[in-house]
């Protein structure tokens, strides 16, 4: 046995809560993780292929043709664009960029659970406002938590777990009224799955705005959630400031090919998004005709929000070899499969005694 430690961590990391992913269960039928079902798309896979048979060198450390490639897709500069780890890599580089300690980072909750997590890393304060009684943002209460200590508000459109989402007019005259010292991230890592017009792109409440950044990944609709690659498109200093706390090589070379790749593909991937809203109404409609509470949901995923009972949901779903996300005492995550998918975890919800 070594020798006990006398090395001390930092004291405030015991009380971190931990990131708890989607379980995996031999057999089971996974939904417990925001993926897609379909895996890459042949043009994808062959330049993952081809990428491969030079992984012996280092990849661009600053991922400059994604940057490029991405800026063109968006139709910003490229100063205005950069890359991390997954859009959860770019939201902890936006605390640590915007940050110090004592410095507020105000979200709603639930929401996305890692912005807890990166905002304590990063020596931040977490500022939590709850979802109003229809699961969304309420962002009259979060424009209340505002305080001269507030640095970085999040707000996950369409949301994660509710799936829920706010509309443009609201959006916009939030944006409007906070100070314009505060830096507001549209987290939009489901906005490919959005079908409501009244859901705002992001990207054009960005125009005209200097304290707005827009956050998406490749890992939801892009389907490229093992390979981690998301993006931010803010304000020239701030993506200047992201780009120095970036983890140098973290977006690695089959990563970055598979991104451009996907892009380039982007219609044949938008079509099998279509699939999947089609199936997200067909599985809502089936849960509220079964008699469950099932908010309007705008991402790839529908919300049932069980409260204690969440827990004995999640059992009863894996009894049937069906895996979903439960957030106990609060509700379950379901994440929209196949079709055959989908139909058997609708069983399962049928027989679940309520």
């Amino acid at each position: 046995m070594p020798p006990e430690s006398g090395v001390s961590t930092r004291a405030d990391l015991n009380a971190l809560p931990n990131y708890v992913p989607g379980r995996s269960v031999p057999g089971a039928i996974k939904l417990a993780s925001n993926e897609v079902p379909g895996g890459p798309l042949p043009s994808v896979a062959a330049a993952i292929a081809d990428a491969a048979a030079a992984i012996n060198r280092y990849p661009d450390m600053g991922a400059w043709a994604l940057v490029d490639r991405i800026a063109r897709e968006v139709g910003m500069p490229a100063d205005q664009v950069s890359v991390g780890c997954g859009s959860v890599s770019v939201c902890q580089q936006l605390v640590q960029a915007l940050c110090g300690p004592g410095d507020e980072v105000v979200f709603a909750w639930r929401s996305f659970e890692a912005y807890p997590i990166v905002t304590q890393v990063a020596g931040a304060v977490p500022v939590t406002v709850p979802l109003d009684s229809g699961h969304r943002h309420d962002l009259d209460a979060m424009l209340e938590a505002i305080t001269p200590k507030t640095r970085l508000v999040f707000v996950c459109n369409p949301n994660n777990p509710t799936g829920t989402a706010v509309r443009a007019d609201e959006l916009r005259e939030f944006l409007d009224r906070v100070p314009a010292n505060v830096l507001v991230a549209l987290d939009e890592a489901y906005r490919e799955f959005v079908t409501d017009p009244e859901v705002p792109d992001g990207l054009t409440l960005y125009l005209g705005r200097s304290n707005v950044a827009v956050l998406r990944t490749f890992s939801k609709a892009y389907g490229l959630a093992g390979l981690r690659v998301g993006y931010a498109v803010a304000p020239e200093h701030v993506t200047a400031a992201l780009r120095k706390v970036f983890v140098p090589f973290s977006v690695n070379a089959i990563a970055q090919v598979a991104a451009i790749a996907s892009l380039d593909a982007k219609d044949e991937l938008l079509a099998r998004c279509a699939e999947i809203t089609a199936e997200r109404t067909r599985v809502r409609d089936g849960l509220l005709a079964a008699g469950y509470e099932v908010p309007e949901t705008q991402a790839n995923f529908v919300w049932l929000p069980l409260g204690e009972r969440t827990t004995e949901f999640a059992e009863h779903a894996l009894s049937r070899k069906i895996v979903v996300r439960p957030f106990a005492g609060d509700g379950a995550r379901v994440t929209i499969g196949t079709a055959e998918e989908n139909d058997l975890f609708l069983e399962a919800a049928r027989t679940f005694t309520r």
